[in-house]
């Protein structure tokens, strides 16, 4: 039986039709299949693979930590070093307000424990997130989800979720006194890549603190230079008071983290004792490659080519069957007529060695997340294929 049928046979499926791709291995921003054909990877993971695959200081990291130790106890009893160490430079590279870091091991985890901080340090229960909004896929996450579609089947959720409209300065009026906190990405991802305009976020954060409530921002896809600043909230003059962290955290390995001021984290500590905990958040192993990836991030000085890579794809896929392109950075969404064409070109893409694909609720875009140390001469080669086949079509 080949491996493609056991895959299909045994492991748990999110689709009737899955790629069933066989990568085999991955390397900078290439991948390849078993038969040794090569893609040009431009969803790095879906924003994971930010410093590429495999990258040697990462690859070192995860070695030398192996050779002293793997799992060790249940997060937030034992001091472990690459969680310190990590969490020392994170905050070293954050406003003075995020100074405390809980590890969970995924981002969808990271929603849920912010939640709860919400609830425990304002003792209210209203949560309130956005339409078009993607927070994870565990049952708090999905709660806060903004479509009905992904919603309707796992009912009943969350009580007292109340969902507004991103980039609507009426809707913050729905903000009161009772709401514990806000959930915003950033930028809104999975939406087609929905910058905030206008001094809405500014706004938004205003309200909140006019109000008392928490504002949570969703960095899980956005962060770690994925928009040209280290932080996308740096761009919007705007502090959150609970960060939500994720995908490139890891370096390529599991890991996420909500950060938050202590005086709000220690909240989780008592009454009751251990009010979030998580068996394998902060694992040593994730950890060491999360922070040999953000070292890397920041030495190899990536970032600074972030915004002309940005330039040179917009440049090479201009095409009459392209609509239009949302950008911000290397997290880009490229328009076309209808979801039928959309797929068709993707089908396409893959096939000639381009690995892309849509976006939850922008199904009739194509993804442009490619790591951010893509060299220049693998941007073309990719655009040069593309181009070829919206010729064709």
């Amino acid at each position: 039986m080949t491996n493609r049928q056991l895959f299909l046979n045994h492991v748990g499926q999110t689709s009737e039709a899955p790629l069933c791709l066989n990568i085999v291995k991955a390397e900078g921003s290439y991948m390849w299949d078993a038969d040794g054909k090569a893609y040009i990877d431009l969803i790095a993971g879906i924003s994971v693979c930010n410093v590429g695959h495999r990258h040697p200081k990462v690859v070192d990291a995860i070695k030398q930590q192996a050779d002293d130790y793997l799992h060790i106890m249940v997060y937030g009893e034992l001091v472990e070093n690459p969680q310190v160490a990590y969490a020392k430079a994170l905050t070293t590279h954050l406003p003075a307000s995020l100074n405390a870091v809980f590890y969970t091991a995924s981002g969808s985890e990271a929603t849920e424990g912010a939640m709860k901080l919400a609830k425990r340090f304002t003792n209210r229960t209203q949560i309130i997130s956005f339409k078009n909004s993607y927070h994870g896929s565990t049952q708090g996450a999905l709660s806060v989800m903004g479509s009905e579609y992904w919603q309707q089947a796992f009912r009943p959720l969350l009580p007292d979720v109340l969902q507004l409209r991103y980039n609507n300065f009426d809707d913050l009026q729905h903000i009161t006194e009772r709401t514990a906190c806000v959930i915003a990405e950033t930028i809104q991802a999975e939406a087609g890549i929905l910058k905030p305009t206008n001094g809405w976020l500014s706004a938004l954060r205003n309200r909140c603190t006019e109000v008392g409530a928490l504002l949570v921002l969703d960095e899980i896809q956005c962060g770690f230079g994925r928009n040209g600043t280290l932080w996308a909230f740096e761009q919007f003059n705007v502090v959150p008071d609970v960060l939500l962290l994720g995908k490139a955290l890891g370096g390529g390995l599991p890991l996420g983290a909500f950060v938050a001021d202590k005086k709000l984290m220690d909240t989780l500590s008592y009454n009751p004792v251990l009010g979030h905990i998580n068996t394998f958040g902060g694992h040593p192993l994730s950890c060491a490659a999360g922070l040999a990836a953000f070292n890397a991030l920041i030495n190899e000085n990536m970032i600074a080519g972030v915004a002309a890579k940005e330039a040179k794809f917009r440049q090479l896929l201009q095409h009459p069957s392209i609509t239009h392109i949302n950008s911000a950075g290397l997290m880009m969404a490229v328009f076309t007529k209808d979801f039928a064409t959309n797929k068709k070109l993707i089908d396409a893409f893959i096939e000639a060695g381009v690995f892309t694909d849509w976006f939850l609720f922008a199904s009739n875009a194509f993804r442009v997340c490619p790591p951010l140390n893509i060299p220049d001469a693998t941007i073309e080669a990719a655009c040069s294929i593309m181009q070829h086949i919206l010729n064709s079509n």
